[in-house]
């Protein structure tokens, strides 16, 4: 069974007239290659693929069975939806989640709105698109400033947490100008940084990252620069991790069950990631969902979140081609009923 893994991977050279954390969401050549020996392990034939706009010629011209996609993307506000909407016409498997999950998940703040509307607990937050509009009195400091459409911490640094108008003003034009889309500004939700994953439909143990060792580094939540230089002692970003979170039996339950809420509320399937900010006062604030998740053998969090379950790397991508197989076999058995049916 042929097997395409498309995937974004880092340009060895940056270009200086792009921001510096412009690629960072792009896979590394370690990864493609941990994912790929998992695949060939199950006994898929393995074919790597960029996912550009070559993609659709190549699809076109190398038959598969099914896609294991990673692919961020670079261009549009729903950019990580492009290979999965492509994949879809051309009804080929994919795993992951689907079209309209990945589009809603990009845009922070149209994922808070649905929260909202299902009852999952975000922080209070403003869409900037200039910054001179007025700020929404009801907001309370301090605010974090992000790019509205952007995952991997892009656009985020110690300057993004604002004490005062002045500060929050200089950080939304910063926002609008460097990154050329809205800017988010939500309130900074002091308490534990957790997050969950979720394979399938269910939660896996929860990731609590601790921040406190890195005070020194003037970050002291997940950055841009948390993340690009992770574990660096000498930069005092390095953070520790507990999974299982250190949380009563209570309190992971109800984390739990909200990021499950939060992740059917966008729909997301096989795999998803839910960032959350546990309060002082016990409340989970869901932050974001990742419904395409890093999948980094050694630093990203799922994989991580894995290993706490009892589930190897080999397992966790195996079941994930596993899951878009499974499912593409349920499609075309009740698309063969319905014509059954129609037929008759």
């Amino acid at each position: 069974m042929k097997a395409a893994l498309i995937h974004n991977l880092k340009p060895p050279v940056k270009n200086p007239g792009l921001p510096a954390d412009y690629y960072s969401e792009c896979d590394s050549p370690k990864t493609v290659a941990a994912i790929a020996a998992a695949l060939k392990k199950a006994g898929y034939d393995v074919l790597l693929v960029e996912g550009d706009k070559n993609l659709p010629r190549w699809l076109s011209e190398n038959p598969i069975d099914f896609a294991f996609n990673i692919t961020e993307g670079f261009i549009g506000d729903s950019r990580e939806a492009r290979v999965p909407a492509l994949l879809e016409l051309m009804e080929i498997p994919c795993t992951g989640s689907g079209v309209m999950t990945l589009a809603l998940a990009m845009d922070k703040t149209r994922s808070k709105q649905i929260f909202r509307q299902t009852g999952v607990p975000t922080p209070n937050y403003q869409l900037f698109t200039r910054a001179d509009e007025a700020v929404d009195a009801s907001l309370k400091y301090p605010l974090i400033v992000k790019p509205n459409a952007e995952g991997s911490a892009k656009g985020i640094s110690a300057k993004s947490v604002v004490r005062d108008e002045a500060a929050l003003r200089e950080q939304v034009r910063q926002m609008l100008e460097t990154y050329k889309q809205e800017a988010l500004v939500e309130e900074y939700i002091e308490g534990l940084e957790l997050t969950v994953g979720i394979l399938g439909d269910q939660p896996l143990p929860i990731l609590e990252v601790d921040f406190s060792g890195c005070g020194d580094s003037g970050e002291y939540f997940y950055s841009w620069r948390m993340k690009e230089f992770q574990g660096n002692q000498q930069m005092h970003l390095d953070p520790k991790f507990f999974c299982p979170a250190r949380l009563s039996d209570q309190a992971t339950r109800a984390v739990q069950a909200v990021a499950v809420k939060a992740a059917n509320a966008l729909g997301a399937r096989d795999i998803s990631r839910v960032d959350i900010r546990l309060s002082s006062d016990g409340i989970p604030y869901v932050l974001e969902i990742n419904a395409l998740p890093g999948l980094d053998p050694e630093e990203s969090n799922f994989p991580i979140i894995a290993r706490a379950a009892g589930i190897s790397y080999e397992t966790l991508i195996q079941r994930l081609a596993q899951m878009a197989l499974a499912r593409a076999a349920n499609e075309l058995s009740e698309i063969t009923l319905k014509e059954e049916k129609l037929g008759r």
